[in-house]
């Protein structure tokens, strides 16, 4: 008994301060980045516009982050994402074009437009979700705790600025390039992406939205091709905005092509694939027909035939 106190003592102090450090560690690496590439950027007051984007995100999801805990609701933390995209990537296009360029180049307009579309749609489509099941299964364990919630906010704020790094860089240089061949590939990419996970995204909701698919896994359509086709779709698009921010950059900017890296390690390892297989194999893992499934489906590249 007193061995299970002591143990239970430990977690208790131990997981918190893990906590709060994950956040601190999280914040100085966000911080580095935003250092490392701001080089050639746009400066305003003797900082430089990169540094302030990542200064805007965390500063909106240390803010919400102080409602969420005192309500103990998740329900906007997946609209927080979209709003801070549309705060930063607007902020930087703002000072751009007051700034320095009073004329977007096609590039900004398109980097800036593809990144409002998608967060937009994916956002209230989150928002919509989560308002219809009522809660978000993820943050069961995680609200009651202080430390692990703003654990979560923070990465949250991190995921935003990393994973619009790139075009961030792109939106906030100082020189304007064509947009040339790799730009209109990065553009396709990204309508591609696009149009895959809104398809998946809509497939499923279909599935989910009659009755007698209840208690059922979705094989059909997208589903059919990849177990995660919305994931690969969202993977995608974020390789399309990379490229199309590529022919700005120079020197240590191309640090930032760390942006779908980095989505692809989140999504597949993270917070998507892996936590959602994991469910998948504890709800039908003794079903045959889902075992089928598993071994004819991949896991996230689609299948070509």
């Amino acid at each position: 008994m007193i061995l299970i106190s002591k143990q239970t003592m430990a977690k208790t102090i131990l997981q918190p301060l893990m906590f709060l450090a994950i956040s601190v560690v999280t914040f100085v690496v966000c911080y580095l980045l935003a250092l490392i590439v701001s080089g050639g950027t746009i400066e305003a007051d003797g900082m430089s516009l990169i540094m302030m984007a990542m200064f805007l995100s965390f500063a909106i999801h240390w803010l919400l982050f102080i409602p969420s805990y005192i309500f103990q609701t998740e329900k906007f933390y997946d609209l927080t994402g979209t709003l801070t995209y549309i705060a930063v990537l607007s902020f930087v296009v703002f000072i751009k074009q007051t700034a320095v360029h009073e004329v977007l180049d096609l590039r900004s307009i398109l980097l800036y437009s593809c990144i409002m579309i998608w967060t937009v749609r994916l956002g209230s489509f989150l928002f919509w979700r989560v308002l219809k099941d009522g809660s978000d299964k993820r943050f069961k364990t995680i609200l009651p705790s202080f430390s692990q919630l703003f654990m979560t906010w923070t990465l949250s704020a991190a995921w935003v600025f990393i994973q619009a790094l790139a075009a961030i860089v792109a939106l906030a240089s100082v020189i304007q390039v064509e947009i040339g061949v790799i730009g209109w590939l990065g553009f396709a990419l990204f309508v591609f992406g696009f149009g895959f996970e809104v398809l998946a995204d809509h497939q499923k909701t279909k599935f989910k939205a009659n009755p007698a698919n209840e208690g059922k896994f979705i094989t059909g359509g997208l589903w059919d091709l990849s177990r995660h086709p919305n994931y690969f779709g969202e993977i995608v698009l974020w390789v399309g905005i990379t490229l199309m921010a590529v022919p700005v950059m120079s020197g240590l900017q191309y640090v930032s092509l760390i942006s779908p890296v980095f989505g692809f390690l989140l999504i597949y390892y993270v917070s998507g694939v892996r936590m959602l297989e994991d469910r998948s194999n504890k709800k039908w893992g003794e079903n045959p027909e889902y075992q089928q499934y598993k071994r004819n489906t991949p896991v996230f590249f689609p299948k070509l035939f």
